[in-house]
């Protein structure tokens, strides 16, 4: 049986496809010089977050540090509660309205569904919904007015970090696996495994991809999104079909792919996401190829400093390589072991998928 959850995702396909052409347009969010100060006296910034809680060290930390950034800019104090579980959403939402926020910030397509019935019965509150169009009824429009969704069409940075692992493998065998089979996780897998391919089409090359398969649209899930046995037996089950490339996609279950990893006794890289897990985690930087970033943080921050000013602006933002709102982190240390002509290809495959040249399939592929 199709759970809530899953059905709500997939009607919100429909709807994210529907509005992307019109939110594309959108410029990526701008520094904000100045504020209203009048404005922002009264103005309380509010965010909740989901399971994975604050110290992810991936998407819901990122909202966090864009939000703190935002309130410090501003001089205004702000509200984080962290979630446990899904039923702590709805009850979240609820004590930020009971508390006077001005702006309340929902991490992640899991709380969608509290966020709309909050802002409809909410009309003075402003939302802002990370990586969800919140359109619970499938019309094809966002639930309510004073909702802003933030959403990002990782595919194409993802496609970068596929061609980058194919570049990379010597095993000429490349993994990822993912928490649910969610759209905004399996973006990441499906991005990457078509940049594998592009790879194998420019090179005449031969790398296969473990653990997603394109035309099934179904792959190797956790079953959830905690670093736990569950998630180390994923990882594991990928790496011992002879990976040397792994990407997890689903928050803090990167911690278990790093533990199998570095039990293995082969040398694997690690590819993160929403983050540079570089800079989140120097505990398993050491094992970093690269990250796929989408830049929550930055969305965040200035969706903050709008409506902190008195201009909260509804207007969904899809972020994409050529407004910035997704992209593919450094190499780092990995930077003197990768070919030296990979930057190059990545700068020329990037710039031909903004001028639409290199076609990247997603759900919010305009």
């Amino acid at each position: 049986m199709t759970s809530p959850t899953t059905k709500r995702l997939l009607g919100g396909l429909v709807a994210a496809s529907m509005f992307v052409a019109l939110a594309g347009c959108a410029s990526a969010p701008e520094d904000t010089e100045s504020t209203d100060d009048a404005a922002a006296s009264d103005f309380l910034p509010c965010m909740v977050s989901d399971a994975g809680g604050f110290d992810d060290k991936s998407f819901n930390q990122l909202g966090y540090e864009g939000l703190e950034r935002a309130a410090d800019q501003l001089g205004v104090d702000f509200k984080a509660v962290e979630s446990s579980s899904e039923s702590d959403y709805a009850p979240n939402i609820q004590s930020l309205v009971d508390q006077g926020c001005s702006l309340i910030i929902t991490v992640g397509f899991a709380l969608a569904a509290a966020a709309g019935e909050a802002a409809i019965a909410n009309p003075d509150i402003d939302f802002v919904s990370i990586d969800d169009v919140v359109d619970n009824d499938f019309d094809g429009e966002t639930d309510a007015p004073n909702i802003k969704p933030i959403v990002f069409d990782t595919a194409q940075a993802a496609f970068l970090g596929g061609y980058a692992a194919a570049s990379f493998s010597t095993a000429k065998k490349v993994g990822t696996f993912g928490g649910m089979n969610f759209p905004t996780v399996t973006i990441f897998m499906d991005g990457f495994a078509q940049g594998v391919e592009f790879w194998n089409t420019q090179k005449s090359d031969n790398v296969q991809v473990i653990g997603w398969d394109r035309a099934a649209q179904d792959g190797v899930f956790t079953g959830g999104f905690d670093a736990n046995q569950d998630a180390i037996n994923t990882a594991q089950s990928v790496v011992d079909q002879g990976v040397d490339v792994l990407l997890p996609v689903g928050g803090p279950i990167y911690q278990s792919a790093a533990s199998v990893i570095r039990s293995s006794g082969r040398e694997i890289a690690l590819v993160g996401v929403d983050a540079d897990v570089f800079e989140t985690d120097p505990s398993v930087a050491d094992l970093l190829l690269t990250s796929i970033r989408k830049l929550i943080d930055v969305g965040v921050e200035e969706a903050v400093l709008a409506a902190g000013a008195g201009n909260f602006d509804p207007t969904p933002f899809v972020g994409t390589l050529e407004n910035g709102g997704v992209g593919l982190a450094p190499f780092h240390d990995f930077e003197s072991r990768v070919s030296p002509d990979l930057q190059g290809e990545l700068d020329d495959i990037a710039a031909g998928i903004i001028d639409g040249s290199i076609p990247v399939e997603s759900y919010l592929a305009g």
